[in-house]
This record gives structure tokens, C-alpha cells and sequence, in this order.
């Protein structure tokens, strides 16, 4: 029997649910003339931000067991580039599901980025990622209260008719809280979750390893505890959910999905094998078969 892939990301059809997480794949641009792109469910974008930004100095990673840790610092062109250049050119090569990443340090840069990217024709979801600082209230990121994560979601939806999918941070006490606080916002999905904060120190220099000294932890070693919060969110809303943290093979998809996810995002992987995504995806049939599973759709949140 022809298993069935597709799964429904609100009302637009992915034909499978792998989807790059943000940050990890590119603009998609770049591995297009070694894969064919068309074989992914969606593609979540670069993060973008208002202006160009060159990032944090490096050095910028630090390998982990199970993983690694990043402290790249939003490095992207900015929001016109996005949505004049890499989207577009994107588009003639993939017919899939394209997401846009946004990042802000701001309510107004999160608006302004969002709208442009919402009038964008080849973008189908917005992906709002509330991980970063919020420059006009200490610093603290918006993504750690539930009050400043609803604020981004009201502001961002007043903007925009396409659906926005909030991306948490698991760097809270209770991510369920905050999840919620987004689907009372309005929020049309959840993307859970983003980096662990974590850190490495070289032992012979007597200095950490990251010019940042801390950054974002992720990896296969994440799987676990990232699967938790997505079954603590998909069970604790009625809005759909795309699983992150340390995927790296069909099985962990499944899980995801049976955890209650309706997508999923490959991160970590696709930055130690850049072919993860299609490879995951190839895989999925046979392990579908090997479950009885005829259609993904059949198995979100059953556990």
C-alpha cells in the first residue's frame, strides 16, 4: 500500500512533514544544485532580522557529545534581501512550503519584518522566533514570560493574515504557560523548541570556548527533553505544533508526531550531514510500514 506522508500545517499541504529548521539549512538556495529541494515538506528560512547583521565574533562553535553549541548571532542580509532576492529565487526552484524565520530585538522590528514578509508572495508561514533579547525591557529575551511572548504574538498578528507559528525557548520553568499565553495571543501554531543555553570552557587556555562565552545548545542529546515539551504544549493547545530539538532519523519524526507534532524540524543534523532532510524522508515509508502506519496524519498526538 502507498503510505501516505502529507500532513495538514494550517490548511497548507506538506508532503511530508520534514521541514530544515531555521539556521541549519540556509536560504535552501545554497544545497539546491546538490539535492532536489522538492523532496522536503517545507523549508524554514535563515533568521532574518530588520537590518543586515554580520553576527557575533567568532569563534562561534563548540562541539559537543551528542551535539553542539552555537553562538552565531542572527549573521543574515536582512528583511528586503529576504523578501526581494532569496525568497523569489527560492521559488523557481522549490514548490514546497516556505518558511520565513523572523527575528527582532523590538515590537516594531518584529512588526515591520513580519509585514514585509506576510506581503511576500512566496512565503507561506511566518515563523516568529521570540528567543531574542528584548532591547527596551533589560534584555531579556521575549520568549521567557508568558506576558512579553503574547505581546510579540498580538503585535505580529496585527500585521499579518498568513498563519504565524510562534518558536519557544526551552530556557523557562514552564514552557506550557507560555504556549499558551501565544494561543490566547492568537497565534495560528507553536514551533518548539529552540537552543538550550550552554557552554564549553577550553581547559589549556583557560577560557571559554565561544567568543560569546555562552550559546545554543542542540543536537541529538536535546531529543528527549525536547520531546517532552512538545507532548507538555500539543496536549496543553488546540493550535498545531512543529517538533525541534535533536531529530536526526525517521524513528525520532515519528516520535515527534505520536508525541503530537505536525511537522517536523531537522536542525543540528543537517549541519553534520547536509542530506539529513531528504534521507529522513526517504526513510519514512518503510518505517511506516514496519509500525503499520498507512498516513502520518493518523498517528499525531496518539500517545
Amino acid at each position: 500500500m502507498v503510505k501516505d506522508l502529507s500532513v495538514d500545517l494550517c490548511g497548507i499541504r506538506l508532503k511530508n512533514p520534514v521541514v530544515p529548521a531555521s539556521g541549519t539549512f540556509g536560504f535552501g538556495l545554497e544545497l539546491a544544485g546538490d539535492m532536489d529541494l522538492n523532496v522536503l515538506g517545507g523549508i524554514s528560512l535563515k533568521g532574518t532580522t530588520r537590518e543586515a547583521r554580520y553576527g557575533n565574533p567568532t569563534p562561534r562553535i563548540a562541539e559537543c557529545e551528542g551535539g553542539m553549541i552555537n553562538s552565531v548571532g542572527l549573521q543574515n542580509p536582512g528583511i528586503d534581501v529576504l523578501v526581494g532576492e532569496k525568497v523569489p529565487s527560492l521559488r523557481k526552484v522549490y514548490d514546497g512550503c516556505i518558511i520565513a524565520n523572523i527575528s527582532g530585538f523590538s515590537l516594531d522590528e518584529y512588526k515591520e519584518c513580519c509585514a514585509k514578509a506576510d506581503a511576500c508572495e512566496g512565503i507561506d508561514i511566518i515563523e516568529v522566533n521570540i528567543s531574542c533579547p528584548n532591547v527596551h525591557n533589560g534584555g531579556m529575551a521575549f520568549g521567557t514570560s508568558a506576558a512579553s511572548a503574547a505581546e510579540v504574538t498580538a503585535a505580529v498578528k496585527a500585521v499579518c493574515r498568513k498563519p504565524v507559528f510562534l518558536k519557544l525557548s526551552p530556557n523557562v520553568t514552564d514552557i506550557v504557560s507560555i504556549a499558551r499565553a501565544c494561543e490566547d495571543a492568537g497565534a495560528d501554531g507553536l514551533t518548539l523548541v529552540n537552543t538550550f543555553l550552554g557552554m564549553r570552557i577550553d581547559i589549556v587556555r583557560r577560557k571559554p570556548v565561544i567568543a560569546n562565552k555562552m550559546g545554543g545548545f542542540s543536537g541529538r542529546a536535546i531529543f528527549p527533553i525536547a520531546l517532552r515539551m512538545v507532548y507538555q504544549v500539543a496536549h496543553a493547545c488546540k493550535i498545531p505544533v512543529m517538533g525541534c530539538g535533536g531529530v536526526a532519523t525517521a524513528r525520532d519524526v515519528v516520535e515527534m508526531i505520536m508525541a503530537g507534532a505536525t511537522a517536523v524540524q531537522v536542525g543540528a543534523e543537517n549541519l553534520r550531514n547536509p542530506f539529513a532532510c531528504p534521507e529522513i524522508a526517504a526513510a519514512l515509508p518503510a518505517l511506516m510500514d514496519e509500525l503499520n502506519i498507512n498516513a502520518l496524519k493518523d498517528i499525531i498526538g496518539t500517545v
